[in-house]
């Protein structure tokens, strides 16, 4: 019976794995800074790296929404199978970084990851999203504009992603 806690965070943990090949081995440093009021509000995933955590998700959103203590409230929903899936998670900017770097926790301290918002558009309606490995990439926009997922996939190439990688999200 006391087996049962450590069972649940493997299997946690587990879920949290899963991450693919590598896009980019070069991942380049944040391109902008960034104001976290302008970024706040709801996001379309248009593209992203398969990885374990959202296997079988379709029509991906995430809401960022700043808190009182200074994090940010972070809500990731999507369609798996026809069911609505969410998770809730908090973020924080790390220090000097223009607010363009974030450590994202989910499931409390059990998983805990980078968030680096590699470029975005001047009036907050993309973002390009990585992380230091080059196993993950996000393509967020304000609308579910084909057009929109098209700059930003040049824009991602241009960072040196193989786009080829790029799994379109399904909305």
């Amino acid at each position: 019976m006391r087996l049962w806690p450590v069972a649940v965070a493997m299997l946690l943990l587990t879920a949290c794995t899963g991450a693919g090949p590598v896009g980019n081995p070069s991942v380049p440093q944040p391109k902008r800074s960034v104001n976290v009021a302008a970024y706040s509000g709801l996001w379309y995933e248009l593209a992203r790296y398969e990885n374990g955590f959202e296997r079988g998700c379709e029509a991906v959103t995430a809401r960022y929404t700043p808190k009182a203590n200074g994090e940010i409230g972070v809500l990731n929903t999507c369609r798996d199978a026809g069911a609505i899936r969410s998770v809730e998670g908090s973020a924080r900017v790390i220090p000097d970084s223009g607010n363009a770097k974030f450590k994202v926790s989910f499931f409390g301290p059990l998983y805990v990851g980078n968030y680096w918002i590699l470029d975005r558009a001047p009036d907050y309606s993309w973002a390009i999203v990585g992380e230091p490995s080059g196993r993950y990439l996000w393509l967020l926009a304000r609308s579910r504009s084909k057009a929109v997922l098209a700059t930003m996939t040049r824009r991602a190439e241009g960072l040196g992603y193989d786009t080829s990688l790029l799994r379109v999200t399904k909305h």
